[in-house]
């Protein structure tokens, strides 16, 4: 593992890998045991987005970890003027110890890697997030005391979320079940991935089949960052696919809900969800910061 670019590059083992380390990490920063793996290194944080959770989580987890986390906005880089970001990564890659970005495009996070020395870690793209999954399955594996053999659901836009809940789940060996309308539905190249476990994965339009016997329900956004002007027209589109009370109870009576946050209330999930099931979602939130490190760990040590 060099990178982490997306979670189709990851094997099972890779994987339940970082989710143990992360674990390790968690337990050692809550008994007050030091655990600085990277004292002395360099994360450079490229963020073409913005975030709260994603900047706040790498900035203290490097320092945690003994390093130091240098804030680089699009402003700030030439990146954002017109350099070629296989410049970029090449510059980068003679001051720092790793990237973080977070940005549109996914080809622009490959192309940092592949031009670069140094390792990349994609803290969002419109194709894929899997530091947030990790996450996920770090949360879900510290309620449910398992992944293997588990139902999840995901309810909402065929987006970067979904993506990566698709393929993260499935290679540690979940059951997967996708409710998108017809036009909103996963990359294409995701839906072929999981078509490599028919009996494992399932994708409808229907929230009621898609719900039924689930361990854990997600949902995310109706309308993501960059697609603001479809806003309204996505609250129509998307009406009837809303984690509420009347569809929470067609899950497993003791069903996890998780959202990787902003959550808009009101419109993918009731505020009444939310509220019930916060604890597990603000857990998951805290868990960004323990699996990131864990990553930086693995690729920056």
């Amino acid at each position: 593992m060099k990178h982490l670019l997306k979670l189709l590059d990851l094997s099972k083992e890779e994987i339940i890998g970082i989710l143990n380390l992360a674990d390790q990490l968690k337990y050692e920063l809550a008994h007050g045991i030091e655990h600085r793996h990277l004292a002395g290194k360099t994360l450079g944080m490229i963020f073409q987005k913005a975030s709260t959770r994603t900047r706040v989580s790498f900035e203290t987890g490097i320092y945690q970890l003994g390093g130091y986390g240098l804030f680089l906005s699009s402003n700030d880089l030439q990146i954002g003027r017109g350099e070629p970001v296989k410049d970029t990564a090449r510059v980068l890659s003679r001051y720092l110890d790793g990237i973080m970005i977070r940005t549109f495009d996914q080809l622009e996070v490959e192309t940092l890697a592949q031009e670069g020395s140094i390792p990349v870690i994609n803290g969002l793209t419109d194709f894929c997030h899997p530091c947030q999954v990790l996450a996920d399955l770090m949360t879900v594996r510290e309620h449910k005391g398992t992944l293997e053999g588990l139902n999840m659901c995901y309810i909402g836009d065929g987006n970067n979320m979904a993506n990566s809940l698709i393929v993260g789940c499935l290679k540690v060996g979940m059951n997967v079940s996708i409710a998108c309308p017809p036009d909103y539905r996963p990359d294409l190249s995701i839906i072929e991935f999981a078509a490599g476990y028919d009996d494992k994965f399932t994708l409808t339009d229907s929230c009621t089949e898609a719900i039924k016997d689930a361990d854990v329900v997600f949902t995310d956004v109706w309308a993501s960052m960059g697609q603001e002007t479809e806003a309204q027209k996505r609250r129509i589109l998307f009406a009837g696919y809303q984690v509420n009370d009347k569809l929470i109870s067609l899950a497993h009576p003791d069903c996890m809900v998780q959202h990787c946050l902003p959550a808009h209330r009101g419109e993918e999930i009731t505020n009444e969800v939310f509220e019930a099931h916060a604890n597990e979602i603000f857990d998951e939130a805290e868990n960004r910061l323990h699996a990131q490190k864990a990553v930086m760990v693995e690729l920056m040590k």
